[in-house]
């Protein structure tokens, strides 16, 4: 390995190329900072590349199949079939186009992108190797935003079988039996895929039962669904090691599977790029404690899975424009009246803010919703939840297309809007947007299109 022994020097070093990293570039040189974007991965993180991007792709594919197979009660019958290994060409082209864009716009901005594994030397110094060769970063600001990594677990050696969720979006073939371990929103929305696509799908939960931090509202019409699907759910049970034939479960129970997708969780990168250097302050669960202005100590700013706070894209981007205002001297905090949670289940889910029965809850049924039978999925229903003042502090759906409710549910809750704002604002006929005012129209006791 040759050492490069002359440093170069940037204003502001990122760690980390994902969804916080990227766009903390690319407003820190709209600001006229230097800047350097360093990942040992492609441009894009996990998000993109292995995450939220291609798993949607997946599950949309899934669902036209589901969707084309399942309407002969409305005159359509239809034979599919599946290529698992052109949708696994189709999952990488997704990327590959959006990560192109990305790095378009990282060019066009004038932000240096360094491929290689960066590690602290000092407070103010970093060593960058890559290939056969190391460079040392000398900045005056950085920001870390390394993300998190699937939870392994011991017993599941991974192998061509026993894969993570990034695995599972690689996939060549349609398993004939998939066991996924980890009933939460990624072992949910993967099976969920799978058994559309064909696979008879087993998810083993130790907790009660899957999607165990949402509200059991949201969550009941996705469990039915997954029943229809043929989905099998063991609820409390325990994991213990893979078999020839598939996992063999607590209490002498097995599951059948040809592929073992674990899907436990994710933790920080806090153990990475030598942070521990650092000295920085860390909780329990070894995520980056940080001020209001994303800063762990001066000059060093963390953003994105590695701090407190739901492990989300959105968040980590927003976070990273609070931290490039901090570094320009302006004032900013990171303290949102809400953040949204999405799950691409099938219905989908949405939440936002307090939760249902914090307050004044308003529940709009889908079965009342004309674009809901438009669609041919008329499950769940809209929640308004408000304060004693009719502010709106809350909004939950499950439901088709229930995640495009999640920027004007925020919106309501951020500008402090009033359930009389959402009923006297006029919504677009037939969409699922109108549920929303259906809720609010509930709130006054003249509901529209369910009974009085």
């Amino acid at each position: 390995m040759v050492v490069g022994a002359i440093s170069s020097r940037t204003e502001l070093a990122i760690i980390g190329a994902g969804p916080g990293g990227y766009v903390a570039a690319l407003r820190a040189a709209d600001a006229g900072i230097d800047v350097t974007l360093i990942d040992r991965a492609e441009l894009g993180g996990t998000c993109l590349n292995v995450g939220c991007i291609p798993s949607k792709a997946l599950i949309e594919l899934a669902q036209v199949r589901h969707g084309a197979l399942s309407a002969s009660a409305r005159g359509l019958t239809a034979q599919v079939s599946v290529e698992a290994e052109t949708i696994a060409g189709h999952l990488q082209a997704v990327s590959r186009q959006l990560r192109r864009g990305v790095g378009s716009l990282l060019q066009d901005a004038g932000v240096t992108v360094i491929k290689g594994d960066a590690n602290f030397a000092r407070y103010d110094r970093l060593s960058i190797a890559a290939d056969d060769s190391v460079q040392h970063l000398e900045f005056d600001n950085a920001i870390i935003a390394t993300g998190s990594r699937p939870i392994s677990l011991p017993a599941f050696a991974l192998d061509n079988r026993i894969v993570t969720s990034t695995g599972a979006l690689s996939l060549t073939s349609v398993p004939q039996h998939m066991a996924v371990i980890g009933g939460g929103y990624i072992g949910v929305e993967l099976g969920t895929a799978w058994a559309k696509l064909g696979s008879q799908v087993t998810i083993v939960e130790q907790g009660p039962h899957v999607l165990p931090n949402v509200a059991a509202e949201l969550r009941q019409p996705v469990e039915r669904r997954l029943e229809q699907l043929g989905v099998t759910v063991l609820p409390h049970t325990t994991a213990e090691r893979p078999t020839e034939q598939g996992v063999q479960l607590a209490g002498g129970e097995h599951a059948m599977a040809d592929i073992i997708v674990i899907a436990v969780g994710r933790r920080p990168n806090s153990d990475q790029t030598s942070i521990d250097s650092l000295n920085l302050d860390l909780n329990e669960q070894r995520q980056i404690i940080v001020d209001a202005q994303m800063r762990a100590k001066p000059g060093i700013y963390a953003i994105g899975d590695l701090t407190p706070g739901p492990a989300l894209a959105h968040k980590a981007s927003a976070e990273a424009e609070v931290a490039v205002h901090a570094i320009t001297g302006r004032a900013d905090s990171f303290a949102p009246a809400a953040i949204p949670e999405v799950i691409f289940s099938d219905p989908e889910i949405m939440s936002v803010g307090a939760p249902i029965g914090s307050g004044a809850t308003y529940r709009f049924p889908h079965a009342a919703s004309a674009r809901a039978r438009t669609i041919g999925e008329s499950s769940g229903a809209t929640y308004l939840v408000a304060d004693e003042a009719g502010t709106v502090i809350g909004v939950h759906a499950t439901g088709p297309h229930a995640s495009e409710l999640a920027g004007e549910a925020t919106l309501a809750i951020e500008m402090a809007a009033t359930i009389e704002d959402l009923a006297g604002t006029i919504h677009a006929h037939p969409t699922m947007s109108e549920s929303l005012a259906e809720a609010a129209w509930l709130a006054f006791g003249h509901p529209l299109h369910i009974r009085r």
